[in-house]
């Protein structure tokens, strides 16, 4: 291995324990309270976003108003691949987690990081986080504009195909109505604002309850 290479993965490694650290609580989790960490890129970190608008208390709220008491952790990492939540989950994945939610995959489009490697990522990140009897919630969520051909394609299957495994839930398509709506987004023209975001979280919240309560 380069010393680029070490000193990227380096970072990588950092930047999650610093996600990790800077997402507990303020306070003590109530005692019957669940601990759901979002496992993230650019939208868990809520990138342009006040805290309060982000996901993690987003989807913490929304859990609140389906009866569910949970602390959500975000362990987010703007630009984050697959590849680097895989590298820093044992960071950024506490010990008394009770479910993952898994919200990677945007930057390997983006990056054109070949569908092969995003699914075997995807795959040992799930198999680490069961072996340590962990819970997980995969985001699906299409390309943009669901106009990438074959790509599109596999990654739909892929989704498709991990309803199947144990102790894994998929979303429906996370970002629908989110990446195609100008009023859903920043200035930017790709993260979601705070409107969409809080209806990430609404979408993502009735997942959450179920494999909470499996």
């Amino acid at each position: 291995m380069t010393a680029s290479a070490r000193a990227f993965i380096t970072r990588r490694l950092v930047f999650g324990a610093l996600a990790s650290i800077g997402a507990l609580p303020a306070r003590a989790a109530p005692s019957n309270a669940q601990i759901v960490t979002i496992l993230g890129d650019s939208i868990t970190a809520g990138l342009g976003l006040a805290a309060a608008d982000a996901l993690p208390a987003q989807l913490q709220q929304s859990l609140a108003r389906l009866g569910v008491t949970a602390v959500v952790r975000g362990a987010g990492v703007s630009g984050d691949t697959t590849a680097g939540g895989l590298a820093r989950l044992d960071f950024s994945v506490q010990p008394d987690t009770t479910l993952c939610v898994v919200e990677l995959g945007g930057n390997d489009y983006l990056q054109s990081i070949p569908v092969g490697d995003t699914k075997r990522n995807m795959l040992a990140i799930i198999a680490r986080l069961r072996t340590r009897h962990i819970r997980v919630v995969a985001c699906s969520a299409s390309p943009p504009g669901k106009a990438s051909g074959a790509y599109g394609g596999e990654v739909d299957a892929f989704f498709k195909s991990l309803r199947k495994a144990p102790g894994v839930f998929v979303t429906p398509d996370l970002l629908e109505g989110v990446l195609d709506n100008p009023a859903m987004k920043q200035a930017d023209g790709l993260h979601p604002n705070a409107r969409g975001v809080r209806l990430l979280a609404e979408r993502l919240a009735p997942v959450v309850a179920r494999a909470l309560k499996t």
